[in-house]
Order: structure tokens, then C-alpha cells, then sequence
């Protein structure tokens, strides 16, 4: 399939694009490879500037940037302000931050002074999603572009005019030529990018099918990479939670983005004395909803990124019935065209449904009565996947203490999930490996280089025990 945005609120075909061909791929890699070249020995205070720059464009000309991302995928309008201001605070952040976390780390050693550098480990290739189709690449290109590793982008084939919208800010904010070069790849032409000994490593949010593939292919060529694969994310409702916080905070977490976020809310765990007030309450949220123009103020949920991505949904909703799941909600029908999905609540999830530890990635909620606390951080880990989840509990402490028996990657307690510069986002399990943003994520794609001096060699210290050479038997 080309890389076309179609408008899913009015079905419109906006534009179509062609395929790179090959000599747009081998521009690119020549003149991101030049760049890394010229970046391995330029100091980070030597590109921090661009973001500063970059960041003060997205909010100067936040408007236009929020109406190509809904278009491209139907988010609402306001959500779409939101990330490109969050995109604004990322670039931000590690044009103050960067050259202080990538400073050279002092070793005591009897080996001499010794310190580990961070130099730029070289071109990436980053595959993003469309979901988040500016904070995705963000994601990526802040922290490495301080770093001095040039990006080759390859973006959904939904969301063509925000890689090209994103493309054009980084340029004009000053950006040398090769920082970030946008392709429109297809699957064959990403296998030969990785392949390329010019690419040193890969960043890819996306499926686990996807994450597959590409990790395949990085692991072939021997180039590190990055998985963030989705998740399956727990919202559990301890036995002492604050039921008006839980009622005010679970419906948002399942439906912001119309659902289609790694990091929503899609299995909500409660236990037995709050079941029955929560299941009521997240109907009265869920049938409360307004479907409608993603660009109209007043509507509170968008339609979904496509027609493709309904109808999946749609077939898991049928399966999970079919398997014997409870259909407890279901909004009332909307008179539009648009790829509109229904919130839908499910009841009654056992471990033989075919749906029970699948991702729907959409409006739908899957709630899951539980005994007690316990039992909660059981059915939680009873999962493939761990991106991230969230806990309400009575007191801060007793919700920390659930969340770190809880196998996934990060935990919110008694409060939304948020993504921030400075937090580390990423997975275990089947959600992926590797870190992104934060100051570990910042150091995902760096050649840590370990520097040794001293004036002469002193060998006595050594005991006999580190030699200048390896031995080889005959």
C-alpha cells in the first residue's frame, strides 16, 4: 500500500505518495553518514541550539501542526494541540539537559584516569506509528539529535503529511541537512536500510508483529535497536481505593485517542467491593461520550485512524462474545460515516476466551472482577505483555507497594498516566526492550567509550593479573 493520508472523520483521500526509490534512499544514507561523521567530534553545545529553536516553531505554529495530525488520523483537534506542546517540551528539555547527562563519567581504576565518554553511536533508522504521529518521532529525534546521531524516518504509511510536516520544522529550525530525513519506505526497502553498514541502529514503536520483523533484521545485521510493542495495561482498583478518583480518571484512560494509546488503560482489575459502583460508573462515563468532527470543540471522542483499523476491532469485540464474554455496554449508534467505533465495556473474560491477553486497541474496556489486592497483582502478571499500568490504592504507599509487584514497565499510582521529557518510557515482556526519553533513554543509542590514560605504564600495580596482550595456547 502507497503512503496516503485518508481523512477518517469525512473518508476523504487527501494525498497519496510514492515509494522512495533507490537513489532516495542512497541520499539519504550518504548524507546522514556524512553528517554522523562530522558530528562524532562537534560538542552537544553545538546542536543544542536547533532544539531550542525547533521547540519554539511548534508552539509559535501549534494550530497548524494540530490540524495535519488529525487529518492524517482523526485525533481530536485538542488532543492534538496537547502533543504538539508536549513535542515542544521534549525538544526543550534536552537542549537544557543533554550536554549535562552526556558528560564524561569519571572510573576509579589502578588502570590509569579513567572515564566512559559519550560520542554518537552513528544513523538510525526509526520506525514510528501513527497514533502519536509528532510525539512519536520527538520521542526519538531530541534526544538523539543532541547526541549527534542522525535519523533516517520511516512513519506510518496513515500519517505521510505529519513526517513531512515534522520534517519541514526541524529543517527550519536550523537543523544541518541529513539531521532527519524522511522516506517512505516500503517493508523490503526497511530490511535493506538495516542491512546498509552505514545504520547503526533502530528505534521502532509499533506491533509486536512489526517489532518482530524489525528486531529480526536488526539482530541479522548486528545493529542495536529499541522495541516499544504495545501492552495490555492493568488498571487495578485496590480494596481501599478512592472511588471518586478511580471514576474520574478510568474512563479518560481508556478512552483519550479514542483508545488507541500503548499505555491505555484496557484491562480494569477491581476488586469485589468496588466492582458493581465502578462497572455502573464507567457506563454512565462511557454512554456520556460525543462522537463527532475531531475538530469541533464539543466532541469528546474521535473516530478511529481507518476503516481497516474498525473493522479489526470489531471482529476482536465478536470474538470475545462469541467466546463468551458479557457485552455490558455499548454506545448508542452515531449518524456519521466516519470510522466511529462504539464504546464497548466487556464482562466476564476467561483465560479460554480467545480475546483473554489480546490488545484492542480502541474504545473498548475489559473489566475483570478479583477477590482482593492480591489476586489483582496476579490477574495483572497474568500477561504477555508489561508496557505500564496504573493502581488506585488508599494511601500512596500501599499503592507503590502493588505497583512493584506488578511486571511491566512503569506505574502510575492514584493518578493518569502521563509521558514527560524527563521520565523513561519503554517495556518488558512481549512490550519490547530498551528505553526512550529520560536520561537512560538518552543513552540508548551512544557509543559509551571508555578512555584510559596515564603519563607511562606501571605493571607492579597490576599483580600479574591484567596483561597488555591475550595468551593463545599452540
Amino acid at each position: 500500500m502507497a503512503y496516503q493520508t485518508i481523512n477518517p472523520y469525512t473518508n476523504e483521500l487527501v494525498k497519496e505518495y510514492p515509494f522512495a526509490t533507490d537513489d532516495e534512499i542512497e541520499e539519504a544514507l550518504s548524507k546522514t553518514y556524512a553528517l554522523y561523521k562530522k558530528w562524532r567530534n562537534d560538542p552537544v553545545s553545538t546542536r543544542t541550539p536547533v532544539l531550542h529553536k525547533l521547540a519554539q516553531i511548534l508552539r509559535d505554529e501549534k494550530d497548524h501542526f494540530a490540524k495535519i495530525m488529525t487529518v492524517d488520523m482523526g485525533k481530536l483537534y485538542v488532543e492534538s494541540q496537547g502533543e504538539v506542546l508536549l513535542c515542544a517540551d521534549i525538544a526543550e528539555y534536552y537542549a537544557d539537559h543533554a550536554e549535562e547527562f552526556l558528560r564524561p563519567r569519571q572510573i576509579a581504576s589502578i588502570a590509569g584516569d579513567a572515564q566512559l565518554e559519550n560520542h554518537p553511536l552513528g544513523v538510525l533508522l526509526a520506525v514510528e506509528p501513527w497514533n502519536f504521529p509528532f510525539y512519536q518521532i520527538m520521542r526519538i529525534f531530541a534526544p538523539n539529535f543532541a547526541i549527534g546521531d542522525p535519523i533516517i524516518l520511516k512513519h506510518a504509511a496513515i500519517t505521510p503529511g505529519s513526517a513531512l510536516a515534522f520534517e519541514d520544522a526541524v529543517r527550519r529550525a536550523g537543523a544541518p541537512d541529513g539531521s532527519l530525513v524522511n522516506l517512505f519506505l516500503n517493508y523490503d526497502q526497511v530490511s535493506d536500510v538495516i542491512a546498509d553498514k552505514r545504520l547503526q541502529g533502530v528505534a521502532l514503536t509499533g506491533s509486536e508483529r512489526g517489532g518482530t520483523s524489525v528486531a529480526s533484521e536488526a539482530g541479522k545485521n548486528l545493529k542495536k535497536s529499541t522495541m516499544e510493542l504495545g501492552g495490555i495495561d492493568a488498571f487495578i482498583v485496590a480494596h481501599d481505593a478512592d472511588m471518586d478518583a478511580v471514576n474520574d480518571i478510568a474512563p479518560r484512560a481508556r478512552l483519550y485517542n479514542a483508545g488507541q494509546v500503548c499505555t491505555s488503560s484496557k484491562r480494569f482489575i477491581v476488586t469485589e467491593n468496588h466492582y458493581d459502583e465502578f462497572l455502573a460508573e464507567l457506563k454512565k462515563s462511557f454512554a456520556a461520550v460525543k462522537l463527532g468532527d475531531p475538530m469541533d470543540p464539543n466532541t469528546t471522542l474521535a473516530p478511529m485512524n481507518s476503516k481497516k483499523a474498525k473493522e479489526k476491532l470489531q471482529k476482536q469485540v465478536d470474538d470475545a462474545v462469541a467466546g463468551g464474554a458479557t457485552l455490558a455496554f455499548e454506545h448508542d449508534p452515531v449518524d456519521s460515516d466516519g470510522q466511529f467505533f462504539l464504546p464497548t465495556i466487556l464482562t466476564d473474560i476467561k483465560k479460554d476466551n480467545p480475546m483473554y491477553g489480546k490488545e484492542m486497541f480502541g474504545p473498548v474496556a475489559q473489566v475483570y472482577k478479583v477477590k482482593d489486592d492480591d489476586e489483582a497483582v496476579e490477574l495483572a502478571n497474568d500477561a504477555d505483555y508489561g508496557l505500564g499500568g496504573i493502581v488506585f490504592a488508599g494511601t500512596a504507599e500501599h499503592g507503590a507497594e502493588l505497583a512493584s509487584r506488578i511486571e511491566t514497565g512503569q506505574v502510575y499510582v492514584n493518578t493518569f498516566f502521563s509521558s514527560l521529557p524527563e521520565l523513561e518510557f519503554g517495556g518488558v515482556k512481549n512490550s519490547g526492550y530498551g528505553r526512550e526519553l529520560g536520561q537512560t533513554g538518552l543513552t540508548s543509542f551512544v557509543n559509551q567509550e571508555l578512555v584510559v590514560k596515564r603519563d607511562k605504564p606501571n605493571t607492579n600495580e597490576f599483580g600479574g593479573l591484567v596483561l597488555p596482550f591475550h595468551l593463545h595456547e599452540n
